[in-house]
């Protein structure tokens, strides 16, 4: 109950301003995806609508992020709640005992009927290198696990697009050993994912990004939001079908060097979930506190919905997706222990 009156305060504050078309939400969902699983923490998660129109979730776990046995799990939502926690992909080597930690399962449909599990696998973010697994589309079954090409290290935290000439933008980036310089890219697929272009982000000395997030603007211009080092997000913009990128800037939207993601929704209008907050001088300062704001035009944005806003805590790494009914999907990390999970209606 004291969690719904927050949601409705809140709301009301804002629906009481004059910023325009905001819609107004309803929380249909709100709970953790599980209560019990077979690791200690978990991060990351990624959220689709698989073909048969379910919703899929994934996220790694094990005994704490690096640690060699970390692997990807899954877990469906089904008409009585979430299914238990499956492990899907794991760093084993298949031929000796070797085992790498696996990272950021990112999840994506193709137009062939391909259900597509991006993860990272290895020691560390300046280290590890890009897998692929493919289901049938319903994501019951899996392939073996295939190492993506040199260079391509897949979408990084945040899901793909595929624009209506049949390109896929997939977002992504690196980061040097010891967190010195991090870049972020663009990989562009002609053919449903099989092969893959590395595209550059340009972006200025001193500057980290990682970690895009892209929307598709009305006029046909991708822009990609970034996690940075400036306590802002930072900003890019295609003109051509993610072929080139502008050269990054500051955008209006406080970013503790936390990952964001956001989605274009069906009305051309854009959702963001994300840390409000400045960087402190630890990594997890600032992300007691994670928001949904709505824009119309991609560029300001005013927030909606109080998701969390605790005097401490870590709620990070959200993914939220619209599905095919008009219906808004959040999730994220919860304390490192759980994985949270929002159903929304816009009206």
């Amino acid at each position: 109950m004291f969690r719904s009156c927050c949601y409705l305060v809140f709301l009301s504050l804002f629906s009481s301003l004059s910023y325009g078309q905001i819609p107004r939400v309803d929380v249909l969902v709100d709970r953790f995806i599980f209560e019990k699983a077979p690791f200690k923490q978990c991060h990351a998660s990624t959220l689709v609508e698989t073909a048969n129109g379910d919703i899929l979730a994934a996220w790694f776990g094990g005994e704490y992020e690096r640690h060699p046995h970390v692997a990807i799990y899954t877990s469906r939502l089904t008409p009585s709640g979430w299914s238990v926690p499956e492990k899907v992909a794991d760093g084993q080597a298949a031929i000796d005992s070797i085992s790498y930690a696996t990272w950021n399962p990112v999840l994506f449909n193709n137009a062939e009927d391909e259900l597509m599990l991006f993860y990272k696998e290895g020691p560390s973010p300046s280290t590890w290198w890009g897998m692929l697994k493919i289901s049938d589309g319903a994501g019951n079954s899996w392939s073996e696990a295939k190492r993506l090409p040199d260079g391509i290290i897949g979408p990084v935290k945040n899901k793909p697009i595929r624009l209506k000439s049949g390109v896929i933008v997939s977002p992504s980036s690196i980061e040097s050993q010891g967190g010195g310089v991090w870049k972020s890219h663009m990989e562009l697929s002609y053919d449903e994912g099989h092969t893959w272009e590395k595209v550059d982000i340009p972006s200025g000395d001193g500057i980290k990004v990682i970690q895009p997030t892209i929307l598709q603007l009305n006029d046909g211009t991708l822009k990609a939001l970034l996690r940075s080092n400036q306590d802002y997000l930072m900003e890019s913009i295609s003109s051509d079908n993610g072929e080139t990128w502008s050269e990054i800037v500051k955008s209006k939207v406080l970013n503790p060097n936390s990952g964001v993601d956001a989605v274009t929704l069906d009305n051309g209008s854009f959702l963001l979930v994300y840390n409000p907050t400045e960087a402190g001088a630890d990594w997890s300062d600032g992300r007691n506190k994670l928001y949904l704001a709505f824009s119309e035009d991609g560029e300001n944005w005013e927030d909606i919905l109080k998701l969390e806003g605790e005097p401490e805590g870590e709620f990070s790494y959200p993914a939220i997706i619209q599905d095919s009914q008009g219906l808004v999907h959040i999730s994220y990390t919860h304390n490192r222990n759980k994985i949270k999970y929002l159903k929304l209606s816009l009206k």
